[in-house]
């Protein structure tokens, strides 16, 4: 399914204020419908090559492999086989990084986080590892789709601390799942339908960290018309108040249906 013209992708990155170099990695596919984002970590550059290789593996194994799946009839599981390929490459990119890792040991330790979103037939299917995170904007409301994998999230979880509480710790980034780490990961699948006029915000965590969630909401919904000045504004906010990691956004906005051709049984599933 091409989605030219169905929906709009923005994605832009910057290194931010402090650091010398940039370990995020974006990437956009406008006719496959996918968006990727990686925060790389590790030792001196060794991120920047973790998150270029979960990217690249994803944009070049989903864009072939779409094409060739198969919706039969009698075939409804738990996740669309979208959601199935999905997980299955990032693991494939979890493998690729963890053996790099072990055959250059000047990348030993090297890991990255990952968000991607999948658009197809009037849905997304997202796939997560770490603390890079999904927004949704629809009708002025802005929420976040991804659950952080973070040591701080788990206590959130326990009561220990109020989201509030955990924006102002020094701990907020320890992630307790990343790509390229163990030899398997476990890899967040989620599945939401897509109305039109949605916004998604594919985010490393040097925006969140830096930028509220409010005022993402409202520079967001003062420029959904205009993804490429969203992004600019999200991207300087972040920087103005103080730049402290490496910085990227993806924005995806839903400008018309896109549904495709369903089984009977697919359609009756949707419907519940």
């Amino acid at each position: 399914m091409d989605l030219t013209g169905k929906i709009e992708i923005v994605g832009q990155s910057h290194t931010g204020l402090k650091r010398s170099h940039n370990e995020d990695c974006i990437g956009t596919d406008l006719t496959a419908g996918l968006v990727a984002l990686a925060d790389g970590m590790g030792g001196y550059k060794a991120g920047e090559v973790a998150s270029a290789l979960a990217i690249n593996t994803l944009v070049v194994d989903i864009t072939d492999r779409l094409a060739a799946i198969d919706h039969r009839e009698d075939d409804v599981q738990e996740f669309t086989p979208e959601s199935l390929l999905a997980r299955e490459i990032v693991e494939k990119s979890n493998d690729i990084i963890y053996q790099t890792a072990l055959a250059q040991p000047q990348y030993k330790g090297m890991g990255t986080t990952l968000v991607m979103a999948l658009f197809y037939d009037n849905r997304v299917t997202v796939a997560h590892v770490g603390d890079s995170r999904m927004y949704r904007f629809r009708s002025g409301t802005l929420e976040q789709i991804t659950v952080d994998h973070t040591l701080m999230q788990e206590l959130i979880e326990r009561g220990f601390y109020t989201r509030e509480e955990a924006r102002n710790s020094m701990n907020k980034n320890l992630v307790t799942r990343a790509l390229g780490i163990d030899p398997e990961v476990q890899v967040d699948i989620q599945e939401d339908l897509v109305l039109k006029n949605d916004i998604f915000l594919l985010c490393s965590d040097g925006l969140n960290d830096m930028v509220e969630d409010e005022e993402i909401r409202l520079t967001i919904n003062e420029n959904a018309d205009n993804l490429e000045e969203a992004a600019k504004k999200l991207i300087q906010q972040a920087n103005d108040n103080g730049g402290n990691d490496n910085v990227s956004v993806i924005l995806v906005k839903s400008l018309e249906s896109f549904p495709a051709k369903q089984s009977w049984i697919r359609k009756f599933v949707d419907w519940f």
